[in-house]
């Protein structure tokens, strides 16, 4: 914060920062208990801190996607392993090395939606992705083709992880908490592109869909990339014949296979108000 933007005579937490630092070196001064709360890094980590912290995971990112004006987003799920097929010759699997296909086609699908998005002045539909390997790599690469913006979300894993090299910097992000994240994920959305992947891409999968199915989210545009990969996987119709699901609830997305595709579908695809009732129950 700067002096021309403060709202009120008291004076700023920034300045006493800075003044701590010059404090004489005292036995009082070196004990944790004189450090000022917000700087105090092993204080902000105890357990009791948990709330405050999601309410700090939540802000951060929001406030800085607002300073950088960014209006809506379109999401991008998809699994970190499939590679680019120049790279598919290293698949762990064969069907691996197959799926690399979509990697070209979320990157041509990310390059034709960030166009669209600078037609204007490129706050709207911008590309975010979870801002790993695999898809999301490929995802904010086609942003990058087009010369625009897109946002990475990344989490912090036990094995990996720097973001990818595509990711607009100042909008690259670093979670903690899973919740929080996919929050973020869904707050600004204006369609949901999902294209095959695992454990975590069907977790993102379903819990959007929950949300759109129950009413907590209004229907937007929900494609899923590659037919044959997804009935393969999960047998829709048997969910609605077992009645798990309502058949109304299998026009909740569809099946794509191109960028070009999906492009057409996400413009002519007609929004709602969010559901009042579940259908079936």
């Amino acid at each position: 914060m700067t002096k021309k933007n403060r709202r009120h005579p008291l004076r700023d937490a920034i300045a006493d920062r800075q003044a701590v630092q010059v404090t004489p070196d005292t036995a009082q001064t070196r004990s944790s208990a004189y450090q000022l709360a917000f700087t105090d890094s092993e204080f902000m980590l105890r357990e009791e801190l948990r709330p405050v912290r999601l309410q700090l995971e939540l802000l951060k990112p929001q406030m800085m996607l607002d300073e950088e004006g960014i209006r809506s987003t379109i999401v991008l799920f998809g699994g970190a392993r499939i590679p680019s097929p120049e790279n598919k010759a290293s698949a762990r699997t064969e069907t691996l090395a197959d799926l690399s296909r979509f990697y070209d086609e979320t990157r041509e699908f990310s390059r034709l939606m960030t166009l669209k998005s600078m037609e204007s002045d490129g706050t709207e539909d911008v590309i975010v992705t979870g801002g790993g390997p695999g898809v999301m790599e490929a995802g904010n690469l086609g942003a990058l083709d087009a010369g625009g913006r897109s946002v990475g979300l990344n989490i912090v894993l036990p094995f990996e992880q720097a973001p990818n090299e595509y990711v607009t910097p100042e909008l690259c992000f670093n979670f903690h908490y899973f919740a929080i994240r996919k929050m973020h994920f869904l707050m600004r959305a204006k369609a949901i592109c999902v294209f095959p992947g695992g454990f975590g891409t069907m977790d993102e999968l379903f819990e959007s869909l929950t949300l759109i199915q129950t009413g907590r989210m209004e229907p937007l545009p929900f494609l899923l990339f590659g037919t044959d990969f997804w009935k393969k996987i999960i047998n829709w119709d048997a969910l609605a014949d077992a009645g798990t699901i309502s058949a109304e609830d299998l026009d909740l997305f569809r099946f794509v296979e191109t960028a070009e595709e999906a492009m057409a579908e996400i413009a002519k695809w007609e929004t709602g108000p969010a559901r009042q009732k579940v259908p079936g129950r």
